[in-house]
C-alpha cells in the first residue's frame, strides 16, 4: 500500500497507471514483481513499433496494435466468467490475456504511451473504451471487443446494448477520465465483486485504497464505518460513520445511519 500511496500522491498526469495497477494487484498478490509486468508492457510496444509502417496516422497505429494485441497475443474479453475478480488484476490479465474492459483499456493505452501515441480512457456508464488524444478525432476503441472501431452512434448502441433500453447520449459520457479516476473504477469493480462474495476483509483492504485516491470520501467512508460494524469494530465504526454524517448531515440514509449509531451506543 505504501508503493501505491507514492504512485498517487503526486499530480494526475504523472500517475504511473500501470505501476499503480501492479501496487494495488500487490495487496492480493503479495510475491508479484512490479518490474517484471513493466518490463512485459515495453517488450510488447517494441513488438509493435518494430510493425508500424513507415507513414502513420491514427487508423494504422491502432490497426497495428489491434493485429498485435488480439490476433498475435490472442487477448480477449472475458465473456464467460466477466465478474471474475483476476480480471481487475493488471498481473492476471498480462498472465492469462483475458480482462474486462478497463483492464485490458490500460494494456492498450501503456503501449499506445510508449509509441508515443498519446490515448485516453472514456469512463462510459457500463462500459469503458479508449479513443486517440485528438481534438474533433470522431474515433473510439472497444478494447473489450477485439478494439473494434466505434464512432459516436455506434457508442449510443453499446450504452443501449448495456442498459437493454434505449439511451441518450450525454456529452459527458465521452469525456476523457483521469488516471485517478481509472484506478478508482478498478477499485470499485472489485469493491462490488467482494461484497458480492461476503469477502469483507478484501472489501476493507479496498476501500482503503479507494480512501488513498480520494481522501475522506464520505460514501467511502460510510461504507468502510458500516463494514467495521459488520465486522464489529464499534469504535471505528462510530468514528467513520459520525464523520460521514458530520460531511453529509442531511443525506438520504442519515436518519438510518443515526440509528445505527444509537444502536452501537
Amino acid at each position: 500500500m505504501e508503493y501505491f500511496c507514492q504512485e498517487i500522491n503526486q499530480p494526475d498526469d504523472q500517475i504511473n497507471l500501470a505501476k499503480a495497477a501492479l501496487y494495488f494487484a500487490q495487496e492480493e498478490y503479495p510475491t508479484l514483481d512490479v518490474e517484471d509486468y513493466l518490463n512485459a508492457l515495453d517488450t510488447m510496444a517494441e513488438e509493435v513499433k518494430e510493425r508500424l509502417p513507415e507513414t502513420l496516422y491514427p487508423l494504422k497505429i491502432i490497426k497495428t496494435i489491434n493485429e498485435y494485441l488480439f490476433k498475435d497475443l490472442k487477448f480477449r474479453g472475458n465473456t464467460s466468467d466477466y465478474y471474475d475478480p483476476d480480471n481487475s488484476y493488471l498481473n492476471q490479465v498480462i498472465d492469462r490475456r483475458t480482462g474486462i474492459p478497463i483492464t485490458l483499456a490500460i494494456i492498450y493505452l501503456e503501449i499506445a504511451k510508449r509509441l508515443n501515441f498519446s490515448m485516453v480512457g472514456i469512463g462510459m456508464p457500463g462500459h469503458f473504451i479508449i479513443r486517440p488524444d485528438f481534438e474533433e478525432v470522431g474515433i473510439f476503441v472497444d478494447v473489450f471487443n477485439q478494439g473494434e472501431i466505434l464512432f459516436e452512434q455506434d457508442c449510443i448502441q453499446k450504452l443501449s446494448e448495456v442498459y437493454q433500453q434505449p439511451m441518450k447520449l450525454e456529452p459527458h459520457f465521452l469525456e476523457p477520465v483521469s488516471n485517478r479516476q481509472i484506478l478508482a473504477r478498478m477499485l470499485t469493480n472489485l469493491k462490488y465483486i467482494y461484497i458480492n462474495a461476503e469477502k469483507y476483509p478484501k472489501v476493507l483492504r479496498i476501500i482503503e485504497l479507494l480512501l488513498i485516491i480520494f481522501p475522506n470520501h464520505p460514501l467511502e467512508l460510510r461504507d468502510r464505518g458500516l463494514l467495521y460494524y459488520h465486522l464489529g469494530q464499534w469504535q471505528q465504526a462510530t468514528k467513520d460513520l459520525n464523520l460521514y454524517l458530520a460531511m453529509l448531515p442531511t443525506a438520504q440514509d442519515a436518519h438510518a445511519i443515526r440509528e445505527l449509531l444509537q444502536k452501537i451506543r
